[in-house]
């Protein structure tokens, strides 16, 4: 199911829980890269759509694995 309003492809439900981790786990607006790929694992979905909701709620992702983010 697409949320288009957020330009995902994640369920409310799975967006909402997503956004929650991200709050509950940045530290002045930053988390790495490591943990976003966590999150993105726990809840099985993809890291990408982690790294759009990172930049939806101003959320930097540092030291980057990838170079993505």
């Amino acid at each position: 199911m697409k949320n288009s309003e957020k330009n995902t492809d994640l369920t409310t439900a799975q967006l909402d829980k997503l956004e929650q981790h991200l709050y509950e786990i940045s530290k002045e607006n930053r988390i790495h890269c490591s943990t976003a790929l966590a999150i993105a694992k726990s809840l099985g979905i993809p890291a990408g759509e982690v790294g759009k909701a990172a930049n939806r709620l101003k959320i930097k992702i540092s030291k980057c694995q990838l170079g993505c983010f």
